[in-house]
């Protein structure tokens, strides 16, 4: 014969009504109406609220119990309560494996009804049972599948805010605050921008790619005097050469084949706001020539017409080119760097933010745990000790977006709560490609391999030394160098800043 399980939470109606000699609380009743072999009991109470309710269950009814005391942040945060009663109904699982399980949905805040409901019917296909004055105890109808009917779009709504993580774009909201940062260098970086913010003036941010120029640019615009007016994002690079006229600055009914309405450039949209520039550096020469004039006259003419408007726009650009080597090498008009470049920010890559990474890592897991925290069958994730260790020491050549997504996809293949250094490694994308940019780069027009070897250098007694807090004898050590002599002789000779 089965073995029958009753699983409960403990409401104060509960506690209340075992002391009322005349009536019996919701879930006393059920253990009334029928015999169950082991009660699961989930309390987020202080023990000396309910040990005087357990000693007046053990002794009215024959039932093993099974406390299990909990601490909740909130009664009624789904993702908290989800995690306890899951965790319970499968030890029980495992526990009793051929046993009925039933969950009694009356006791408990709403929130731990829709959950038990949740997990009964999604999870562990479950009876459910209810008490009440009016209609006593009975066996609620519940006339719907979760995993038919819900479980699909809580999928979609999880799966859309999983892929806004991985696409790395900064919220609307952002603000200075929202740039977590230990180190100093960052520190400044964020003063300097919020005293830019301040001032109506262009705004060049430079970078490697996945370092925060996005963030920064909205944190600035939502710092401004603009920040009730729109802000547009328009990434440079993404346009075909012949549209990025008519993207910018608008055009005519009939300018051209398929023009069927005129429509308002990205200039005139962000009329009175900010418009956020991403890849610059990509623009072609001849769109930057009728960009300089928009920007020097604060004029446009839309393609296809002959009449000028009027627009005041904030320009915020970002590049992770070199834009002094592009101007050198004819790519980039000298005239236009120069009346963008007014409030310049070079932001460093991750490697060069001295003990950010774990201060980066705990935050990006807590989002991603926050998001998923009402998925069904999602374990709550942390870091383990050697996992924070290899995340701190791994150079992270695609900066915070390569970490983000690693984090993500470590989750993602992770069934258990630990995150181990392991978990980390698999979840990284590395290939080839990364080495040839050293090992693998075309010779046939010849290569200056003193630059390549300066490169390898630089890079790695910048590690070394940002690794020992600027302690040269460590780093020389690391690096396998006899003494801190030899790495300042190298040092001098790279010009290692």
């Amino acid at each position: 014969m089965k073995n029958r399980l009753l699983f409960s939470w403990i409401g104060n109606t509960d506690i209340r009504e075992a002391s009322n000699p005349e009536r019996s609380g919701p879930l006393e009743s059920i253990l009334e109406a029928s015999r169950y072999d082991v009660l699961y009991l989930i309390y987020d109470k202080p023990e000396t609220e309910v040990t005087s309710f357990l000693r007046h269950i053990e002794e009215r009814f024959d039932v093993t119990i099974i406390k299990n005391p909990v601490s909740l942040s909130d009664p009624t945060h789904f993702g908290d309560i989800y995690r306890v009663f899951d965790s319970m109904l499968d030890k029980a699982q495992s526990a009793y494996p051929n046993a009925e399980h039933t969950i009694q949905i009356t006791s408990g805040t709403p929130a731990m009804t829709a959950v038990s409901i949740l997990l009964g019917k999604a999870k562990y296909s479950t009876k459910f049972v209810q008490s009440s004055i009016e209609q006593g105890v009975s066996e609620p109808d519940l006339p719907f599948d979760i995993v038919a009917d819900f479980l699909p779009a809580l999928a979609k709504r999880t799966d859309a805010k999983f892929s806004n993580l991985f696409s790395g774009q900064a919220p609307n909201t952002a603000a200075f605050a929202d740039i977590l940062t230990q180190s100093g260098i960052m520190e400044t970086l964020k003063q300097k921008a919020a005293t830019i913010a301040q001032r109506d003036v262009p705004v060049l941010i430079h970078g490697e790619t996945g370092t925060g120029k996005e963030l920064f640019a909205k944190a600035i615009h939502n710092a401004s005097r603009r920040s009730d007016m729109p802000l547009l994002t328009l990434n440079c690079g993404a346009i075909p050469k012949d549209l990025i006229d008519t993207t910018l600055f608008g055009h005519t009914k009939g300018a051209f084949t398929g023009a069927n309405v005129s429509k308002k450039g990205y200039f005139e949209q962000a009329d009175g706001g900010t418009l956020f520039l991403d890849e610059f550096g990509e623009l072609p020469l001849e769109s930057q020539v009728r960009l300089l004039r928009v920007l020097q006259q604060g004029t446009l003419t839309p393609v296809g017409s002959t009449t000028e408007k009027r627009v005041d726009v904030r320009i915020i650009a970002a590049t992770n080119r070199n834009l002094i080597d592009c101007i050198a090498e004819g790519k980039f008009r000298e005239d236009l760097f120069y009346r963008v470049a007014v409030g310049m920010i070079t932001l460093p890559s991750l490697r060069e933010r001295q003990g950010d990474l774990p201060l980066l890592a705990k935050k990006l897991l807590e989002k991603v745990n926050h998001d998923a925290a009402n998925v069904p069958g999602y374990i709550h994730k942390k870091f383990s000790a050697n996992a924070i260790k290899f995340i701190t020491h791994y150079g992270w050549p695609g900066n915070v977006r390569e970490l983000q997504a690693t984090i993500l996809r470590a989750s993602l293949w992770q069934p258990s709560e630990l995150l181990s250094a392991d978990d980390i490694r698999d979840a990284l994308l590395e290939s080839r490609p990364s080495q040839d940019r050293i090992l693998g780069r075309d010779i046939s027009q010849g290569i200056d391999i003193s630059e390549i070897i300066k490169e390898v250098s630089t890079h790695y007694i910048e590690r070394a030394l940002n690794e020992n807090h600027g302690n040269k004898s460590k780093a020389a050590a690391m690096l396998g160098l006899k003494n801190y002599q030899t790495l300042n002789n190298w040092i001098e000779k790279y010009d290692v800043k």
